[in-house]
């Protein structure tokens, strides 16, 4: 079966457009490197939590949106092997140069992990 990176991540709403441009450009690497599908979504209603929620999650502040994105993968080996590369000191691909593709959003409070599917139903 398949292997998701999910990721949640807050947004200034100001910066959806540089979000999506940054998103294109990173993600067409992500393609390149192996993956099947990736999906981009812009909260539309992530509501306040009594005891979680998305927002405090990620520390959401006001005028920030919550983004909900994951990667599909083939497989664990190809998205390490991909990861391995990303990684690497010699990659010296522009969409991974925060000067040329700056991420639109304070990555120290993305939140992110790598899933083993369990369960894929489909119509």
């Amino acid at each position: 079966m398949s292997y998701i990176d999910g990721f949640v991540i807050p947004c200034p709403t100001e910066n959806r457009e540089k979000f999506i441009e940054h998103a294109r450009a990173a993600d067409a690497m992500f393609i390149e490197m192996g993956a099947l599908r990736i999906t981009e979504c812009w909260g539309d209603d992530v509501p306040v939590g009594k005891t979680t929620d998305f927002r405090m999650a990620v520390k959401a502040q006001d005028g920030e949106a919550v983004i909900f994105s994951w990667i599909e993968w083939p497989d664990k080996a190809t998205r390490d092997a991909a990861m391995a590369r990303m990684m690497d000191p010699a990659n010296t691909d522009p969409r991974m140069d925060p000067a040329k593709n700056p991420m639109p959003f304070d990555g120290k409070r993305m939140i992110f992990g790598g899933f083993e599917t369990v369960v894929d139903l489909k119509p």
